[in-house]
């Protein structure tokens, strides 16, 4: 999953935990890296939990949840890639590389 200002894809980190965020943006999963975090308020662009205020949540199962206080609530936007102006999809990228791999292996 990209970073959903920057499109920037996730890498493993060296050791240790992973430097980047996540959060719930438009009742979706997102990944904030961590350039984004460091030039942005980019809390202030996530969903916040209706009890508690909190921006700690998670989205599962059309689900989200509140890590902080435990309330639960039915997600209520349709299935899609929540990214960033620009930002190509997984499936875009998925393509791109088939196509790569595909060419490479083509006899003339």
């Amino acid at each position: 999953m990209p970073c959903y200002r920057c499109g920037a894809r996730q890498t493993d980190p060296a050791r240790g935990a992973s430097p980047w965020k996540r959060g719930v943006r438009a009742d979706r999963q997102v990944l904030v890296c961590p350039g984004c975090q460091a030039v942005h308020d980019w809390t202030a662009e996530l969903d916040r939990c209706a009890d508690c205020g909190s921006t700690v949540l998670v989205c599962r199962l059309g689900e989200v949840e509140c890590r902080d206080c435990g309330h639960v609530r039915e997600a209520d936007s349709p299935a899609g890639d929540v990214t960033g102006p620009g930002a190509p999809g997984l499936s875009e990228e998925v393509a791109e590389a088939l196509e790569r791999v595909l060419k490479k292996g083509r006899v003339p």
